[in-house]
């Protein structure tokens, strides 16, 4: 742990030690000089759920009576090195505050801290050679703060894996247990003893494998109809979302941030007029409402149609409602060979693979809301939820229709000065 790094990022499997490293060399370095020294993990109802008692174990273990422990906060009484414990999930921008002195926060089981957490937290910690350490055991292949550090970590970032056969004080019957664990189920041992990502289960709608796998294919043409699919911002932190998808090929997204409705109707307008989709299917709850009505008034009713998530599914036998079923045609195209395209896209991976499904008491599919997506992922799912659009309903390829605005202006010609004259614009 002497490496000097901004982050030190540590993960592995069962009996791997990160812990009793971290605690270790926290405790020595706090006899050196004074620290300030945040444990932090994402919910921590009470001091129990910290790193508290580990660091009070290799206290009692080393015999390190220039420590005292108290009631919330451990102290040496030489260095005055201060080690305190909260959870992240209660932080927000003004208690975080508290942390801009830090010296070194240690973020513990990692792989729960959300990505909200993580954009509070990073910023804080600011004091020059400051630190962040960082240990935990993955859970999915997406774990945000995996996704944000590990697959691609810059030169002030250390990775490092470490497992139990490189712990030299690996007890022997953990040894074991790793071994048994081995015979008798190689995934277990994978995720449970070297690290690796648990594969989705069953609560998990859609795979990663589906999607790595559409990331990988090479489609370059479709003479299959335009559709798309545009999820609009319903807080201020959501983004505006354009789909563009033509049968097995979805190739491109758009995505913008704080537009009004009008603002919106115009993008929606440019593109209908520059790509001449056959369909746009559009959210129309909230904000989405306002936004179908202008795009109406300039004569696109032959072309938009306004869906509500919460409406009632088409299948209804099948599907809870109209999102949970749009999200299921999507599982079928991902499923079906050919193997559809997608454009590759971490963000896109991270919706996909994260929302989670549940059956309601008719045994109908139905989905996680967006609001708990959005508080697991850190954000909204709205690129995905603007794939699951373009599924809404079936849309056959009879020849694209003459489109018009109002006044028979064509949209070709809709906006050039004249045509913004004329519809009153």
């Amino acid at each position: 742990m002497t490496e000097k790094c901004r982050i030190k990022f540590f993960y592995g499997g069962r009996a791997g030690g990160k812990s009793y490293a971290f605690a270790d060399s926290l405790l020595f370095l706090g006899r050196k000089k004074k620290l300030f020294i945040a444990c932090l993990r994402e919910i921590q109802d009470s001091i129990r759920d910290s790193v508290y008692k580990l660091l009070c174990d290799r206290i009692k273990f080393y015999g390190l009576s220039d420590y005292n422990i108290g009631a919330e906060k451990i102290e040496n009484k030489i260095t005055e090195t201060c080690f305190i414990f909260k959870g992240l999930r209660d932080q927000d921008a003004q208690k975080i505050k508290s942390l801009e002195g830090v010296d070194i926060a240690w973020i513990e089981e990692a792989q729960t801290i959300s990505l909200v957490s993580w954009e509070i937290l990073e910023p804080t910690i600011r004091k020059d050679g400051s630190e962040i350490w960082i240990s935990m055991n993955r859970r999915y292949e997406n774990d945000p703060l995996w996704v944000a550090l590990a697959t691609n970590p810059d030169e002030r970032t250390l990775v490092k894996k470490v497992n139990y056969y490189d712990n030299p004080f690996c007890p022997q019957e953990m040894i074991m247990q790793a071994e048994k664990c081995k015979k008798q189920s190689w995934e277990k041992y994978e995720h449970i003893w070297l690290g690796e990502p648990m594969k989705q289960g069953n609560n998990c709608l859609i795979s990663s494998l589906l999607v790595r796998r559409a990331f990988a294919q090479e489609i370059l043409s479709t003479t299959s109809p335009l559709i798309i699919g545009l999820d609009i911002a319903r807080f201020g932190d959501d983004k505006t979302v354009f789909c563009f998808r033509k049968g097995r090929l979805c190739y491109r997204f758009e995505n913008y941030e704080n537009k009004s409705n009008v603002e919106v109707a115009n993008l929606a307008t440019n593109f209908i007029c520059s790509y001449h989709p056959k369909r746009l299917f559009m959210d129309i709850g909230g904000q989405g409402a306002g936004v179908f009505d202008i795009l109406k008034d300039r004569g696109f009713g032959e072309i938009i149609r306004g869906v509500y998530f919460g409406e009632k599914a088409i299948k209804d036998e099948r599907y809870y409602n109209r999102r949970a079923e749009m999200w299921g045609e999507i599982l079928e195209w991902l499923e079906e060979s050919p193997f559809p395209k997608l454009p590759q896209e971490e963000s896109l991976f991270d919706e996909l693979t994260a929302v989670r499904k549940d059956f309601d008491s008719r045994g109908r599919l139905k989905l996680e809301s967006k609001a708990e997506m959005k508080k697991r992922l850190g954000r909204s799912p709205d690129m995905a939820d603007a794939l699951a659009l373009t599924f809404a309903e079936p849309v056959f390829d009879s020849g694209v229709p003459k489109v018009y605005a109002k006044g028979n202006i064509c949209v070709e010609d809709i906006f050039c000065d004249a045509a913004r004259t004329k519809i009153g614009w």
